[in-house]
């Protein structure tokens, strides 16, 4: 056993020792150390209950002969952390969050790891570091939120942040809105809707690091603590047998999450978590996968904000299993990838059947023939950017108008509140990608105000920062190089055409190349936002949305 090292011969009478300082005996100290990586906090509605199913995970361990130690990981709140500098934070914690992992698991000498998370950057943090370290490894999420009721309709996180462009445009008034904050987050989980959590629990299933379900049993449902107790056994087979994520976190493994991914209308997000997370494993993943992918695979699902179900409403229509043996029967997915079960995918999913047509449409009968994401290039977008396609208006899948040029989300987000958005306008708001933000931040205020605007059909929004999984409308995302690095995007001026073809995958700023050029000579680098911290060093050393905003290579 790996864990050996700090347990086993006269030399490690002093480690042993220490082990007893905190009460394990010596025969837990004969058994298979196990790592129960916890994210649980007081500050994310998704992880305020991960206290017990870290402990249904220690139970399933010490029942399969393992010795479960729990260690902690940050998390940051998206939805708390939107809009002001916290943002700046979220993304930029996934670096921490594996490094963090590595660090514990590499010190401690653990036999196996169980990851616990369950929001937005968390998941593919813990992703990252089970591909780095590539221990037996399995994860367990804290599960989906259900969805809120108001006046008698399901909502979800997004709803409440186009209520607060409602109430500035007159259709709602602030005791609606009132009434709708107390209902609309019913409890813990992550927020009921395709957001960014939810949409990688779902990645980490398909991937095959989770046992079915992880990406939809309901937080609050007893099959969740049932589902962290079968973790917890099952790692204690995984260190067995020496079931390794390099064996399951594979190439064919990446490019189903993709096609599940344009099937369920995930987040913008996953497009950069995925190529982060498949870096580690030492596989490259393109963003022109993504739309090779995409032309091929039809949205089967439209979940919050795209469309009308929620969490809650997947789960019951059978799953992502359900949905998987879907796509199986058609050969979209390779069904011979190994997973954390110890067998195939397509033995995991055979015979699950979808229980509701109207959550996840038939192959036949899909709400896109192509898939809910769509990457877009071109002369605003070299090196590409990034759109929700399957939560577009289909008349602002092809759009043209006059750009409206801010230097951050607060600037535009005031423009909005002030009315001075017209309708054909093409907001930009630039400097807020990896490095010039720094941190990339997610724009829902903006989107979400726009939306409750009414504006969502009308005007377009674009950005070399990120838009949260809970946007919808014609909100483009990723834009590389972003302006910090002298991207196109920062030689956008008021009044400039820019012009929007998602179906034909193109983003064009429609300004001749000699003006460009001379824009470009005039062109200054910015001073940096943050002149110390973290913040300062993770600005240094990250690269484009168009590689993962991973760190830069040695």
């Amino acid at each position: 056993m790996r864990s050996d090292m700090v347990k086993k011969g006269i030399e490690k009478a002093p480690h042993r020792s220490l082990f007893k300082a905190m009460g394990y005996t010596d025969e837990e100290l004969r058994r298979p150390l196990i790592g129960v990586v916890n994210a649980h906090n007081e500050i994310i509605p998704g992880h305020i209950h991960l206290d017990t199913i870290a402990q249904a995970v220690k139970d399933g361990i010490r029942m399969a002969g393992g010795t479960p130690v729990e260690f902690p990981v940050i998390g940051v709140c998206d939805g708390i952390a939107m809009n002001h500098e916290g943002m700046k934070y979220s993304l930029a914690s996934r670096e921490l969050i594996a490094d963090s992992i590595e660090i514990m698991a590499m010190a401690h000498a653990f036999d196996g790891l169980v990851m616990i998370p369950n929001c937005d950057k968390i998941v593919p943090g813990m992703l990252m570091a089970a591909a780095r370290l590539d221990l037996p490894t399995i994860f367990i999420s804290g599960g989906p939120m259900l969805a809120g009721t108001f006046r008698e309709r399901k909502v979800a996180l997004s709803n409440i942040f186009e209520g607060i462009g409602a109430v500035k445009a007159g259709r709602m008034t602030e005791e609606d809105l009132k009434e709708m904050e107390e209902t609309v987050c019913p409890g813990c989980g992550s927020c009921a809707g395709m957001f960014t959590a939810n949409s990688m629990n779902c990645m980490t299933e398909v991937m095959g690091m989770a046992l079915p379900g992880n990406g939809t049993v309901p937080a609050v449902m007893a099959a969740r603590v049932r589902l962290a107790k079968e973790a917890g056994m099952k790692i204690m087979e995984l260190v067995e047998r020496d079931l390794r994520p390099s064996q399951i976190m594979t190439e064919a493994a990446f490019r189903n999450c993709i096609a599940a991914d344009m099937a369920l209308g995930c987040s913008t997000n996953t497009v950069l978590h995925l190529p982060a997370i498949a870096r580690e494993a030492g596989i490259e993943l393109s963003l022109d996968l993504f739309n090779e992918i995409s032309e091929k695979v039809p949205q089967l699902c439209k979940l919050n904000p795209a469309g009308p179900h929620f969490m809650e409403d997947l789960d019951r229509a059978g799953g992502i299993s359900a949905l998987l043996n879907r796509l199986l029967e058609h050969g979209l997915i390779d069904g011979s990838v190994l997973t954390v079960t110890g067998r195939t995918l397509a033995e995991n999913v055979a015979g699950c059947r979808v229980l509701d047509e109207n959550v996840i449409r038939r192959v036949e009968d899909p709400y896109s023939p192509t898939g809910g994401l769509a990457i877009l290039r071109g002369t605003l977008a070299p090196d590409g950017a990034v759109v929700k396609k399957g939560a577009v208006d289909p008349s602002m899948m092809v759009h043209q108008g006059p750009a409206r040029v801010f230097d951050s989300e607060e600037e535009a987000c005031a423009a909005l509140a002030a009315g001075k958005i017209q309708k054909g306008d093409v907001v930009v708001i630039r400097y807020e990608g990896p490095k010039g933000g720094p941190g990339m931040r997610e724009m829902l205020t903006s989107t979400a105000m726009v939306a409750g605007l009414g504006l969502d059909r009308d005007v377009a929004l674009i950005t070399d920062g990120r838009f949260s999984g809970a946007t919808r409308g014609a909100s483009i995302g990723h834009v590389s190089p972003e302006a910090a690095e002298g991207g196109p995007i920062a030689l956008v001026k008021d009044g400039d055409l820019i012009s929007i073809d998602i179906p034909g995958g193109r983003l064009d700023l429609l300004v001749p190349e000699d003006e460009l050029e001379r824009r470009r000579r005039e062109w200054q680098p910015p001073q940096p936002r943050v002149k110390k911290g973290y913040l300062r060093r993770y600005s240094r050393l990250v690269t484009s949305a168009s590689t993962g905003a991973v760190f830069k290579e040695e």
